[in-house]
């Protein structure tokens, strides 16, 4: 793999005047100054996506949300974008801010204990959901009319809110959170761009394992320990994920999204897609139709 398959450093320039920087994507069709590749950033980053669905793949993790996400990941994890033009979403908002925000010295004050504590857990990945997902999300859709001070305050508030907050799940990707330059974080990312690009297809352990400089044994070992998975399960997952956002195209069947994921049978897709999301293909897409047509105004 050249540099090229290596993650983009995101540089994160805040406002004049500002100590952290705020972005709200009110129209899910403009990607305007997104980056939609593989990246990392040394800043936090907390998003706030209303409505539509798509897919986390944060670190090792690799999931499918469904009603919107509200996501905070950790200094230097690597991350996709959480909306495209297939997400349906209504709208994202940004937050990036630097992990001593908003200084050290008051980070470490005694009534700032929770939201320390909730930094240094980001570096997992935390999902919130529940009440506290569409509450505190939208409050963060608040912070782009605000001046400076107020944001401030408000986004300190945000955070402790979260902090306390037992509505979340943590996406357990502290096997990947590795220096950026060192060896095993090259491995495992050369691995990630490999089935990005290949997972279409049939992969073979032998080859993947080339990949990653390792015998199969010893790839194995080193898949499992940093994902938590077998590389045939996270594989698949990859692929399911991939086709809980093809299934909203109302273009294609089934079938076709069976095989545009890298299944070789309508009935292995069927069997797979049930046992990871628990529902057959043909009722996840009854379903994304039903929640579409809540969205729409009422006559």
């Amino acid at each position: 793999m050249d540099a090229n398959s290596l993650p983009i450093l995101e540089r994160v320039m805040p406002s004049p005047g500002a100590s952290f920087l705020v972005k709200h994507y009110p129209n899910p069709k403009d990607r305007t100054n997104k980056l939609p590749k593989w990246h990392y950033h040394p800043e936090l980053e907390l998003v706030y996506v209303r409505g539509g669905h798509g897919r986390r793949h944060v670190g090792s993790h690799v999931s499918h949300y469904r009603d919107g996400e509200l996501i905070l990941i950790g200094s230097n994890l690597p991350h996709w974008g959480f909306t495209d033009r297939f997400t349906g979403n209504k709208a994202e908002t940004v937050v990036q801010f630097s992990a001593s925000f908003p200084n050290a010295d008051f980070l470490n004050l005694p009534e700032m204990r929770h939201v320390s504590d909730l930094m240094d857990r980001a570096r997992n990945g935390i999902s919130f959901n529940g009440t506290t997902r569409t509450v505190q999300g939208s409050r963060m859709e608040r912070l782009i009319n605000l001046d400076p001070l107020s944001r401030m305050l408000l986004l300190i508030d945000i955070l402790h809110q979260l902090a306390v907050s037992n509505e979340f799940e943590s996406l357990n990707v502290d096997g990947l959170h590795l220096q950026i330059a060192t060896h095993g974080y090259d491995r495992f990312n050369d691995v990630q761009q490999f089935i990005s690009e290949h997972f279409r297809r049939d992969i073979p352990l032998p080859e993947v394992a080339r990949i990653a400089s390792m015998s199969e044994q010893a790839f194995c070992r080193y898949f499992k320990k940093v994902t938590g998975k077998t590389f045939i399960t996270y594989l698949t997952n990859y692929r399911i994920v991939y086709a809980c956002k093809l299934l909203a195209d109302e273009h294609s069947t089934i079938a076709e999204v069976a095989y545009d994921c890298g299944f070789n049978s309508l009935s292995q897709f069927n069997r797979a897609f049930k046992k990871h999301i628990g529902r057959t293909p043909t009722d996840y897409r009854s379903d994304l139709r039903k929640s579409v047509m809540g969205f729409l105004p009422q006559e």
